[in-house]
């Protein structure tokens, strides 16, 4: 198994390109499914989660294939060209959705277009409960039949969907994005509300339009949806990765560094620059995207994780190192997920002072960490144990690193070209 070794305390100077959004590439892949017409899509990271989703869409018989160059090259150069015929297979079997949560999302789609879907329940990051039951409710309320048998999701409208008012009890991004995508082909209007605000649903419904969806609200908590009978294909470009921007942004500030995110947009992370210029960092916008500067003098702040436009929870194991080596104490406390925690000890094992309360976590700030064999056990916690590596002294060896594969395009890579001591060992 590969491991990632880092030799810390190098401040990182350079430029990082950002890449497109994982998590609004992988709902706009779906969209695929709605229309029998072609749908291409620019700026798509290389990633284990894309590839993944790929091979489920093209073993349900979605035709998948990279092709030509877009404009502007370098990412944008890459375009994966999806076309599912009217004979594509409804069943979503488990060996490819347990590997990735968000491969639930071929649901809605499946039941608005063909009438019937068979979803095998989701897996992917162990970080708590995230059920899917707002995502079926939703369905029933627009005339779905669902059943549970065998640990597959039975939805049948043979009908068609039809519209209906739809108020989510609690923001779900997934089940935003899986309603917002079935109500494009059902019968009537649908008023999606409490619906979640984040930048990968507004990119996810201007695609939809740029199919030809009619939808109204893009970026509000109150989505209006009239369905169309058909969708036809697009040329689409994901948008950039706001938390690939926001970690990055830390790695600078950590290292004392002087980094310009390439493409970075302010408009993506505004929750995330108040608390980083709270903490003492240096961000200014330049004409190619965001310069953040490490000041020297971090320190302390308090923070809650909440739906957009809320600090998001992808950032709060990030956001923890820099609490850890900020002066001080901080308080982060998490309000999304009860169970992402995890690379707290992680983190004490490299010398950080955290104490965990119930759903916050008290993190006095220490004059440096030290480098240790860690081992990761999600997304976000694999990239805050690199962040704590590049800041640490001495060596930190990273293991079970294939987490981080599922959201981080050559990582290393990015960092070395920056100036950290940082390599991939084959295990």
């Amino acid at each position: 198994m590969d491991t990632i070794h880092i030799q810390g305390g190098r401040p990182l100077k350079g430029a990082i390109k950002i890449g497109g959004a994982k998590n609004a590439a992988l709902p706009l892949m779906a969209t695929s499914l709605l229309t029998a017409e072609t749908l291409r899509l620019s700026n798509l990271p290389h990633l284990a989660d894309i590839s993944t989703m790929s091979h489920l869409l093209s073993e349900m018989g979605t035709t998948v294939s990279m092709e030509g160059n877009a404009p502007n090259g370098g990412h944008m150069g890459r375009v994966l060209a999806l076309t599912s015929s009217d004979g594509v297979e409804t069943t979503a079997p488990y060996d490819l959705v347990r590997k990735m949560r968000a491969s639930v999302l071929v649901l809605g789609p499946l039941v608005a277009r063909f009438g019937h879907a068979r979803v095998s329940l989701p897996g992917g990051c162990a970080i708590g409960t995230r059920p899917v039951d707002l995502h079926l409710k939703a369905l029933e309320a627009m005339g779905a039949e669902i059943e549970l048998s065998e640990g597959y999701i039975e939805a049948r409208a043979p009908n068609g969907l039809v519209g209906a008012h739809i108020l989510f009890s609690n923001v779900t991004v997934g089940g935003t994005e899986n309603i917002l995508m079935a109500a494009t082909l059902a019968k009537g209007e649908t008023i999606i509300a409490n619906a979640a605000r984040e930048p990968e649903v507004s990119d996810l419904a201007n695609c939809l339009v740029a199919m030809g969806a009619k939808i109204e609200g893009i970026g509000t908590d109150t989505l209006k949806v009239t369905g169309v009978k058909s969708l036809h294909g697009a040329e689409y470009a994901v948008v950039g990765d706001r938390i690939e921007m926001g970690s990055y942004a830390i790695a600078a500030a950590i290292t004392d560094g002087d980094l310009l995110l390439e493409g970075a947009r302010p408009d993506l992370m505004e929750s995330v620059i108040d608390v980083l210029k709270k903490a003492g960092v240096e961000i200014i916008e330049e004409e190619k995207g965001l310069r953040v500067r490490g000041s020297g003098r971090l320190k302390g702040f308090d923070v809650m994780t909440e739906p957009f436009p809320g600090f998001p929870t992808d950032m709060q194991a990030q956001m923890m190192v820099l609490a850890a080596v900020a002066g001080g104490a901080s308080m982060i406390t998490e309000s999304i997920f009860e169970n992402r925690f995890m690379h707290v000890p992680e983190l004490v094992r490299m010398g950080a002072n955290i104490n965990v309360h119930g759903s916050s976590a008290i993190v006095r700030g220490v004059d440096h960490l030290s480098g240790a064999q860690v081992m990761a056990t999600d997304l976000r916690a694999s990239v805050s144990l690199v962040l704590a590596g590049l800041v640490a002294r001495g060596e930190t060896v990273i293991n079970r690193v294939y987490h981080l594969d599922r959201g981080y395009e050559r990582l290393e890579e990015k960092l070395s070209a920056c100036g950290a001591v940082i390599e991939r060992v084959k295990g």
